[in-house]
């Protein structure tokens, strides 16, 4: 008996550790979520996380986050204005990202989830790394999208938009 209990117990506190470990990161100001493609250029505000991130456990990890549509800033009010048109900001005032994976690949990890914008949703890859300062850290990635797979089509949309991320983060 006591050669099935003593492993049990052991796996059960090991799987326990493992997600003990993993720290509730809350987001800092000030954070950069920031776009380019073709002629246009910005930034976003609004953005509100959940981070679930264990850097030796990535797998226990969870990232969800969203962004208010109408914090776009790209420098010219009249560009604001056609891209939260482009975007349908009223009826779809949130960008939102939802990892179904984290993992590790090299000195770096990948968030694969679900990416909603303007009523569509798509598979993404967020490649990021993160910067450990003990109780603070800062996660630093991107990801490339293509606007027409997402129904975006208005006049002067580039065909493809490099999103970058600088998120401070404190446990």
């Amino acid at each position: 008996m006591k050669k099935i209990i003593y492993p049990l117990l052991i796996g059960v506190i090991t799987a326990l550790s493992a997600f003990i470990a993993v720290t509730n990161w809350q987001v800092k100001e000030p954070y950069e979520v920031k776009f380019s493609g073709g002629r246009i250029h910005g930034e976003f505000k609004g953005l509100k996380a959940r981070i679930l991130f264990d850097k030796a456990h990535p797998e226990t990890s969870k990232i969800s986050a969203s962004i208010e549509v109408s914090t776009i800033a790209t420098g010219f009010f009249l560009k604001n204005t056609h891209v939260q048109n482009a975007l349908d900001a009223d009826k779809y005032p949130l960008i939102r990202f939802e990892s179904t994976s984290v993992t590790k690949s090299g000195d770096a990890y990948n968030a694969e989830g679900k990416l909603t914008m303007k009523g569509v949703t798509k598979s993404i890859i967020i490649h990021f790394t993160f910067e450990d300062k003990g109780k603070s850290g800062v996660f630093n990635g991107g990801f490339k999208i293509i606007p027409k797979e997402f129904n975006i089509t208005h006049s002067g949309t580039p065909a493809e938009l490099t999103i970058s991320l600088m998120v401070p983060v404190a446990g």
